[in-house]
């Protein structure tokens, strides 16, 4: 399992190298280097809903989600980092996998908008801590100037 800053290290190179299998090969390097990140992927903010993008993990049935419904909805409504030890216990928890036992969710913002977030699904139940969810609002921090940057264009 690699140190946060080791991972940041390794994003960075990612970010500034870009292009576009750049948010794939960092669902990639955050699911092979946290093994309890059973599923990694990013939703993107179009109108008045989320819209999966990039993803390492089993498909998800849940392509498009309204902004306030399910934990991703609801990090964006209250534009903060929202983790849920137990999703059986949630009763906003939108459900995709049975294996699924707890999730981290973690907005992207940039300029007051949220962009976009990154969600984290795990098999472990109470999975993310302090540092799981420190090393994931860095990661968002510093993506944030480019998904601002692909939103312009």
């Amino acid at each position: 399992m690699g140190s946060s800053k080791e991972i940041l290290e390794q994003a960075e190179a990612l970010i500034e190298r870009g292009g576009a299998d750049c948010l794939q090969e960092l669902c990639g390097l955050l699911r092979r280097e946290r093994p309890h990140y059973n599923w990694v992927g990013f939703y993107f903010v179009e109108g008045n809903e989320l819209v999966l993008g990039p993803f390492v993990g089993a498909p998800s049935p849940h392509v498009r989600i309204p902004i306030g419904k399910g934990i991703c909805g609801a990090a964006v409504a209250e534009r903060q980092t929202v983790v849920v030890p137990d999703v059986n216990a949630d009763p906003r928890y939108l459900a995709c996998s049975l294996q699924t036992k707890s999730e981290i969710v973690v907005p992207i913002e940039a300029g007051g908008r949220i962009l976009g977030e990154i969600d984290i699904d795990s098999h472990t139940p109470d999975a993310f801590g302090p540092d799981d969810r420190a090393l994931l609002e860095e990661l968002a921090r510093r993506l944030a100037p480019l998904l601002a940057s692909a939103r312009a264009r």
